[in-house]
């Protein structure tokens, strides 16, 4: 098969990834009559947009837990929105906030209380900017290397500054939430970081997905029973949070969305 349009190429492989399979580089070259260098070129293009991620020889299909931060700010936005006005308020005058990285997280930036003295302490970069526009907010960003499937600082720097602070109420990111595992993440740095920013925090807040509740990732951030309000969709199934509900201190449901 000769394919000669990068775009048409390129849907090809997008297409497959979709469906779950890995590609690889020497085995596409020669399917579509075109060099290497360019299917690197094709993978390099879509893993920027992120449809894929780069592995030696090939990529892999990401699933919603491995898609950068940009690919996920505007999925489920409403849904994410009813989540956010509901955990933020739970915050009190003159608190320091930390807002771990994450889209869900970034939704609360625009329901934060108005004129409070807050302090927002973040290591997302997507975070941090729109905190920016509110001029009634004080922010500290933690710096280090950035890390584009987190969107943010996740590294030994951003670890060693969180060791450093005083959080009042920590919004916390996870990517996945189990009655027996807790809350758990997909990367280990970014599970080093979490447990680093709870051990400067008194109150810790978690915003739930439905489908953080089904799934599965593999380094462990905290017991439930630490997370003392936990906030899930209003149409989240029973069966998801009735093991939780005895150690976790406090489960509310968020509005619907558009309500």
């Amino acid at each position: 098969m000769n394919q000669d349009i990068p775009i048409a190429r390129r849907d090809v492989i997008t297409h497959r990834l979709g469906q779950g399979e890995s590609v690889v580089a020497a085995a596409l070259a020669a399917e579509f009559g075109v060099s290497e260098d360019a299917i690197r070129r094709d993978l390099r293009a879509l893993a920027a947009e992120g449809k894929c991620r780069r592995v030696y020889g090939g990529a892999l299909p990401v699933s919603g837990h491995t898609q950068p931060m940009f690919a996920r700010i505007d999925k489920d936005r409403p849904r994410k929105e009813a989540l956010a006005r509901r955990a933020a308020a739970s915050i009190l005058p003159g608190e320091t906030l930390f807002l771990d990285a994450g889209s869900t997280n970034l939704a609360l930036t625009e329901f934060l209380p108005e004129d409070q003295e807050l302090l927002v302490v973040t290591n997302s970069i997507d975070i941090a900017s729109a905190v920016l526009r509110r001029p009634d907010l004080r922010l500290l960003m933690l710096g280090g290397m950035v890390d584009a499937t987190v969107g943010g600082c996740v590294d030994t720097v951003a670890v060693q500054a969180a060791t450093a602070l005083r959080i009042d109420r920590c919004f916390l990111g996870t990517c996945g939430i189990d009655a027996r595992f807790g809350a758990t993440a997909v990367l280990h740095a970014d599970a080093v970081f979490k447990r680093a920013v709870l051990d400067v925090t008194s109150h810790c807040v978690a915003l739930a997905m439905n489908h953080k509740f089904t799934a599965k990732a593999p380094h462990r951030v905290c017991p439930v029973a630490e997370i003392e309000l936990m906030v899930v969709e209003h149409d989240v199934p029973d069966d998801h949070i009735e093991p939780l509900q005895t150690a976790c201190p406090a489960i509310v449901r968020a509005d619907r969305p558009g309500a």
